[in-house]
């Protein structure tokens, strides 16, 4: 029954989102191998407030959303821990060229505007800059049978994990991040054209080290 209430949530929450997509973009495969080794990116895992406006690839793009959140088994399973496997969230992702949903099952972008949105990505002029900014989304309708308290707690666990995937990722590429919790966050909900029941949580820049 937990399943089926779960994927209803998902149901109804995708044909609201999707009314608004202008076009799918495929994303190449995650590369799924490589990489720095685990203990160097610990090593080198730093919040930067310096970025260059060099775009990523589409490559890059697709490597930093799998780590991020995406789906690393076949029985749909993540790249991170998730409370009673809510998978609460939702990524934004706010580029020059649009502003973008990103649909997990099938590592697309689903594109939702063409505005270049990231002067809402948070309140400090460095972050305009940065030509990629993730927008984490948590829809509290997806966490079932528990209390308002237990939401906001599971929830910022869970928003620990992803954003430390980002870091590790950047870590290992030589690109610069920072999580950010100063962001505008009713004026994003406006722009992003969010449901009553989704709430901006933080933001993250990533870009190239800025000079």
């Amino acid at each position: 029954m937990k399943k089926i209430l779960i994927s209803l949530v998902f149901f109804i929450s995708w044909t609201i989102c999707s009314a608004q997509v202008i076009e799918t973009v495929h994303l190449p495969p995650a590369q799924k191998t490589g990489g720095m080794p685990l203990m160097e990116a610990l090593q080198l895992r730093k919040s930067q407030r310096s970025f260059s406006s060099k775009e990523l690839t589409s490559q890059q793009i697709s490597n930093l959303l799998w780590a991020a959140y995406g789906i690393n088994r076949p029985d749909g399973f993540r790249t991170v821990p998730a409370s009673k496997n809510w998978y609460e969230y939702d990524i934004y992702v706010l580029k020059s060229d649009g502003w973008f949903l990103y649909e997990v099952a099938k590592h697309t972008l689903l594109k939702m505007g063409s505005e270049d949105l990231r002067i809402y990505g948070g309140t400090q002029d460095f972050v305009k800059t940065a030509p990629v900014i993730l927008v984490f989304v948590v829809d509290f309708e997806r966490m079932t049978g528990t209390t308002d308290d237990l939401k906001k707690f599971f929830s910022a666990v869970d928003l620990g994990y992803i954003s430390q995937n980002v870091y590790l990722w950047c870590a290992s590429e030589g690109l610069a991040t920072i999580i950010l919790g100063q962001v505008d966050k009713p004026k994003v909900h406006e722009v992003l054209k969010l449901k009553p029941n989704q709430q901006v949580v933080l933001s993250q820049p990533v870009a190239f080290p800025g000079q």
